[in-house]
């Protein structure tokens, strides 16, 4: 499964999020690749929230490195891994215990190199003009998930 789209803003990022939501289940990861300022923490905020209430506080992990979310239905982790130097790191802040409870976003997921999940939506976002390409690859769980 691959989709391809453009988005123009970030209420439109956001609103992309929550369609990833919507076929969001627990096991599952969405790692986002894309370089800085190109919308990977709006798109994570709106999926967030879409699974959680449009109220929720949603800073970026940059610092925290993983941020956790009850969800309605499942807990979230949303994870920036842009300052590891290796995906053990990544499994040290409970990134396996994170997909057995619920569903993981990653920022940065190039960190993990072979180790990325396996039930995973890869989500590329680049630059594109005043607005953002986003191409949008299924594996595992996530093949045949795809009408966005």
């Amino acid at each position: 499964m691959a989709f391809e789209t453009t988005v123009e803003g970030e209420a439109a990022m956001a609103a992309l999020g929550e369609r990833i939501a919507a076929r969001l289940r627990p096991g599952d990861a969405v790692c986002l690749e894309g370089p800085l300022g190109a919308g990977k923490s709006t798109l994570a905020r709106g999926l967030i929230r879409a699974l959680s209430t449009p109220e929720e506080e949603v800073p970026s992990p940059t610092f925290t490195l993983v941020q956790l979310y009850a969800g309605r239905d499942f807990p979230i982790a949303h994870f920036d891994l842009y300052r590891l130097k290796s995906a053990e790191e990544a499994f040290e802040l409970g990134l396996d215990e994170a997909l057995d409870q619920g569903a993981v976003v990653i920022e940065w997921p190039q960190r993990l190199g072979e180790a990325r999940p396996a039930d995973r939506l890869d989500v590329e976002i680049d630059l594109y003009g005043e607005g953002r390409r986003v191409r949008m690859i299924g594996c595992g769980a996530w093949m045949g998930r795809d009408d966005f």
